[in-house]
């Protein structure tokens, strides 16, 4: 076995240093080891090899070893010669390295993992005491509606992206650069030594160059779009854990722009998210105190085919402060989406207009008028939800019409899947669906195919200017065109004057709603079949 190893047999081995039989170096340093046998007749004592240490045959292969050293002593003590036992743990050192590599590498972008990313961290931030002139940067990205190519294509389709913005990252960073697979959709890359100035560029080429990439799945193709905080790291830094959360919060603000977006850390952030915090407390008294309560605000038919359709009321929620005071849902629903507390809004608007509100009189089984209600991402995600939902339907037994509940573009192609589970099952019970904000996706278009909704409701933002923007005039024609050619009808919001209100008719929109037709009141004055004029602003 030893002749085998070494490649040396007894004939040629005669006569040679023990230190030309057996050549010996650490794997990672590559600098030579001692021989044991040497060390062993000169130290007088059993030798064991350090690990790492790799034999350099004679035919120059490299083979990993474990190897003990024994003198051998005469009848006196004297020591006379060595006993050398080795043997080849190239197996157990492969192992040992693909233990270590899964460990610490993410096996399906075959980045490292967020621990192993962390660790490098460590070492970044601790080498800046000893060059406190220097600068590193955290990037924090996070895909865009990374489930909607999950629930279109499949997750196969969803990992092979995954893949592809590993590969477009690593193109656009220096080879000593770090990047690292963070978990799901989300990617940390550490830039050693770079300023402020060059690490904002490199995240707008990282997200420029995902925006351009154009994912193909079988003989399908969609666009890709991330979100990317982030966060400076410098001597003052305190740990790896607030750089990280830093850069969290860095990434959540961009979202908060309006995704697609790169946004540098800001002490400012911080105080912001706290503010955020504090409103959790203040959501869970007012919902325990009940101090939250339902406005109304109608939406009315334009033309006079649809002047006389039925009744058709958006419910907005609203919530009074400690002091009674109405507090604006800008407010409160931004930190009731991120802290998860939307659920909790959402049933309580639900059981309160089917309780309270819904027509539940109708003789012919078609409900006299429609109540509209809003629901979030958060609660169409959540898997007991639509159990509540029928529950609360089937108890009301409303009539057909009754309800029409409203989703947000963005929230229907994050959730697409179960956004048309939900649609499905509620729609049996006789229910309607409205597209909330439609025309403000990155697909629109693309997905209303596969939304069985009745109505699409136009983004505000191409509604106020279309008396005089040409632009914004032909988005809404090729809104209208696409619903037209569906079966489904139109909804104008933010209707402010009367010019926007007339364009709207010339152009063969169907419905209206905003402050030229009636401001939001309270439900406590809801008259669901008060006839609504537009001949004039309300007050």
């Amino acid at each position: 076995m030893g002749q085998e190893l070494t490649g040396w047999d007894k004939r040629s081995a005669h006569g040679e240093p023990i230190e030309s039989l057996m050549t010996l170096i650490n794997e990672h340093t590559r600098a030579t080891v001692e021989n044991p046998v040497s060390r062993c007749l000169k130290e007088g004592r059993v030798i064991t090899l350090a690990e790492n240490s790799v034999l350099i045959n004679k035919l120059g292969n490299e083979i990993p070893i474990q190897d003990s050293v024994a003198p051998i002593r005469d009848r006196i003590g004297n020591i006379v010669g060595a006993v050398m036992v080795f043997h080849d743990i190239s197996k157990e050192a492969r192992l040992f390295r693909k233990l270590s590599y899964q460990a610490s590498h993410d096996t399906l972008t075959g980045l490292i993992n967020r621990h192993e990313f962390e660790n490098r961290l460590v070492t970044a931030l601790d080498g800046l005491h000893d060059k406190p002139e220097q600068t590193h940067a955290l990037l924090y990205l996070d895909l865009d509606q990374f489930k909607v190519v999950n629930d279109t294509f499949g997750h196969t389709a969803g990992d092979e992206l995954l893949r592809q913005i590993a590969d477009i990252v690593q193109a656009n960073i220096r080879s000593t650069d770090i990047v690292a697979r963070l978990g799901g959709d989300e990617f940390g890359i550490l830039l050693e030594r770079c300023t402020e100035g060059r690490a904002v560029e490199v995240a707008e080429a990282i997200r420029g160059a995902i925006e351009a990439h154009r994912f193909n799945w079988k003989e399908a193709f969609t666009g890709a779009r991330c979100s990317i905080g982030v966060v400076m790291m410098s001597v003052e830094s305190e740990n790896v854990a607030s750089i990280m959360s830093s850069a969290d919060v860095a990434c959540y603000s961009a979202k908060d722009m309006g995704r697609n977006q790169i946004h540098l850390y800001q002490d400012s952030d911080a105080s912001m998210r706290h503010e955020e915090m504090k409103w959790v407390s203040r959501i869970t008294s007012a919902v325990e105190e009940s101090r939250f309560e339902l406005f109304f605000q109608p939406i009315v038919g334009i033309g006079q085919e649809n002047n006389n359709s039925r009744g058709h009321f958006e419910l907005l929620l609203r919530m009074r402060d400690e002091n009674g005071e109405i507090v604006g849902p800008d407010q409160f629903i931004p930190a009731a989406e991120r802290y998860n507390l939307m659920s909790t809004l959402d049933r309580w608007v639900i059981k309160e207009a089917l309780s309270n509100l819904a027509d539940r009189d109708s003789e012919t089984g078609e409900a006299r008028f429609t109540l509209a209600i809003n629901l979030s991402g958060t609660s169409l995600s959540e898997d007991r939800f639509l159990e509540f939902v029928i529950t609360e339907l089937e108890k009301q037994k409303l009539p057909k019409g009754a309800i029409c509940f409203e989703i947000t573009e963005t929230a229907a192609i994050s959730n697409l899947s179960r956004v048309i589970t939900f649609m499905q099952a509620t729609k049996k019970l006789g229910c309607k669906f409205s597209l909330d904000d439609f025309g403000s996706g990155l697909s629109s278009f693309t997905y209303l195919k596969n939304l069985p909704v009745d109505y699409l409701k136009i983004d505000g933002q191409f509604i106020r200017h279309v008396a005089e923007d040409s632009v914004d005039e032909s988005m809404v024609m090729a809104i209208n065109q696409v619903g037209r050619a569906m079966g489904i009808e139109t909804i104008a919001e933010r209707v402010e004057t009367k010019e926007v209100f007339d364009k709207l008719s010339e152009l063969g929109i169907e419905f209206a709603q905003g402050f030229y037709i009636a401001r939001p009141a309270s439900v406590s004055t809801f008259e669901p079949w008060a006839e609504f004029t537009t001949s004039k602003k309300s007050a």
